[in-house]
């Protein structure tokens, strides 16, 4: 009985949590359709001009094409970087392996403004300011550690007898690495995948200081929208990236058991 009512109170302590993170967020959803000309939420009548706007407006919807162009390449990019890196640490061992990973992970624990400094300092010399290459190449090197992490927690349960098997059978470690871990490891993969989207998608810190005038991503827009006006077509916005966010995580959602299916 204790223990039941000791899962009740977690699970209510859960939802709370997650409540109070996400319930703020919600508030740009009655605000997008307000019928006013400021941000305010709608008393008077609902209206979609400001998602009309937001959809006709070059400005706008060249930032939404610059976010989902550097969001796609940056976590494909990452992806790609992170699978190796886990792959590799996870066929090592020692305590040099666990520097590197502890290294690999370093973007997560360093706060953004401090990693937004490193990134602008070095970018100047390089002439990768204001540039697609050089804000792809710096949400490439955040996301990274999501995809070590997603894809090592994969590795963890990885039964090591199909690798053997395979090597046993004349099967070099590319192509057991392509054909057997790979394959297994798949939804450690696609869910480092999502999460390397999602972390370029709303990244705003870095961007702001290494964007000047030709990268102009949704989130910068954003930001310089609540700061020089009040226009509600900041709120549709929000609501554009919010369920952006959310069709990625229900597609993994969806598509994870189907993967986990395959494998099995």
């Amino acid at each position: 009985m204790k223990r039941s009512l000791g899962g009740r109170l977690t699970n209510l302590a859960a939802w709370v949590i997650l409540s109070i993170l996400i319930l703020p967020s919600l508030v740009a959803f009655p605000v997008s359709v307000t019928s006013k000309t400021y941000l305010s939420l709608p008393w008077e009548g609902v209206s979609l001009q400001h998602f009309q706007h937001l959809l006709t407006s070059p400005e706008w919807m060249s930032s939404f094409g610059q976010s989902l162009l550097i969001a796609l390449v940056s976590s494909a990019l990452a992806t790609f970087l992170g699978t190796l890196a886990a792959i590799g640490l996870w066929r090592l061992s020692g305590r040099f392996v666990e520097t590197i990973r502890a290294f690999l992970l370093l973007p997560l624990m360093v706060p953004p403004i401090i990693s937004a400094m490193a990134f602008y300092r070095w970018w100047v010399p390089l002439g990768l300011i204001d540039s697609y290459l050089g804000v792809i190449i710096a949400h490439s090197i955040l996301a990274i550690p999501m995809v070590v992490i997603t894809v090592s927690a994969a590795l963890a349960n990885f039964d090591l007898k199909l690798e053997q098997a395979s090597r046993s059978l004349g099967a070099s470690l590319p192509t057991t690495v392509r054909r057997v871990i790979l394959p297994v490891i798949r939804p450690g993969i696609l869910a480092g995948a999502v999460f390397a989207f999602i972390l370029s998608w709303d990244e705003i810190v870095v961007t702001l200081f290494i964007s000047k005038f030709d990268v102009f991503t949704l989130p910068r827009r954003l930001w310089n929208g609540m700061r020089e006006n009040t226009d509600p077509t900041v709120a549709a916005a929000a609501v554009v990236l919010i369920c952006t966010t959310l069709v990625f995580l229900i597609g993994y959602a969806i598509l994870s058991p189907k993967r986990g299916e395959e494998v099995g």
